[in-house]
This record gives structure tokens, sequence and C-alpha cells, in this order.
């Protein structure tokens, strides 16, 4: 039975490695790339090669930068006293588009969950201690989903924060229980950021 090249077979299955997307939705990429003027295929790998050179991590926060720090860390008209600590570097765009939050963010780098290996060692928790002692932060905000996951990073990071005597809170309502925030809309994320509640310890 035909089929493509082996060229054509590596770009699908290469394409395929990347998230949310299926085989079907693979193949239809690598139709359009291979269709597309040589010229646009350059631009796109050259685009991707850039991105992967020029783009690493803040030191200060774990955001996307392109700079010695990222551009939310340069702006001195933030409340460095107020922090809101996210899973992963796109978590930061979800709150900076509610337009309501004027703090600092500290990336997480991921999630507790024991059954896939990850613990307190894996995530970036000394360094989030370490900036909330330096900012002499008053209020740091847990800006996690309510899955599992969560909620157990939660509880771990209020009771590694209470040392601090610093006032630890959680999204509030309109964040579907289970639910991770790559699924909420901006305005419901801006409402329960607004409505957060203060974590019992």
């Amino acid at each position: 039975m035909a089929d493509y090249p082996p060229a054509a077979l590596r770009l699908v299955a290469s394409l395929r490695k990347l998230p949310g997307i299926g085989p079907r939705s693979a193949e239809r990429l690598a139709l359009h790339l291979l269709s597309a003027p040589l010229g646009a295929s350059e631009d796109l790998a050259h685009a991707v090669q850039q991105a992967k050179a020029q783009i690493k991590p803040c030191p200060e926060c774990g955001f996307f930068s392109e700079d010695d720090l990222c551009e939310i860390c340069r702006d001195k008209n933030r409340d460095c006293s107020l922090l809101c600590v996210v899973e992963h570097a796109p978590d930061v765009l979800n709150f900076e588009r509610c337009g309501v939050f004027r703090g600092k963010y500290h990336v997480l780098g991921g999630l507790l969950s024991p059954l896939d290996g990850i613990g307190p060692d894996e995530l970036r928790i000394p360094s989030l201690i370490a900036v909330a002692k330096k900012n002499q932060a008053k209020e740091v905000i847990l800006g996690f989903g309510t899955d599992a996951r969560g909620e157990t990073t939660a509880i771990y990071l209020a009771k590694e924060l209470a040392p601090l005597g610093v006032k630890i809170t959680r999204l509030a309502t309109g964040v579907a229980a289970g639910s991770g925030l790559e699924f909420v809309d901006s305005i419901t994320l801006g409402q329960a950021l607004s409505h957060r509640r203060s974590m019992e310890r």
C-alpha cells in the first residue's frame, strides 16, 4: 500500500509530538507546510530556532524572558509585596489578561504529583520562599486550579510559607472544581482573583 515519502512521514511524526496534535491534525499541518512556498517553511523554521535560542526563563520569577529579567520583574510600578504563584509560565499570561493583578509572579514549574514522580525537590519552592522573604511579601496568592494536584500543592505551600507570617490566599468562586486554569476564561479568572479567599493554617 502506497504511503507518503519517508521525509513526509518523519515530518508528520515530529508534529504529532506537539501537545494537542493528533494523527489527522499532524498530517494536515505537514501537507500545509509541504505545499507552502519554500520561504514560508524557512521562516517558520527560523522563528522556532530563534525563539529557542533567545527565550529563557526569567531567573527571578521563571516567566519567559529575552533579557536578564522579564518585563514584569523590570516593572518598578509592580507591587513586590503581592506575589502570585502559578504552575507554568503561560499561566502568568492568563492572569495578565484579566487586567486586575499588579503584583509579581513566581512560576513553580509544575505541581506536586507523587504518582508522576514530582515531589517538592522538583519544583521551585526554595526560590519561592527566598523571594517572599526578599520582597517582604504581605500576601501570597496560590493561583492553581482546583484539581487534586492543585489542592495538594496549595496545602503543602501554605505549610512551608506559614513561618513567614504572610497572608496566603487561593482563587475564589468561578474556577470549577477539579479544573485547571487553562480552561478558565479571563473574565472568570479575574473575578476569582478579585474575590480570593484566605487559606486556613
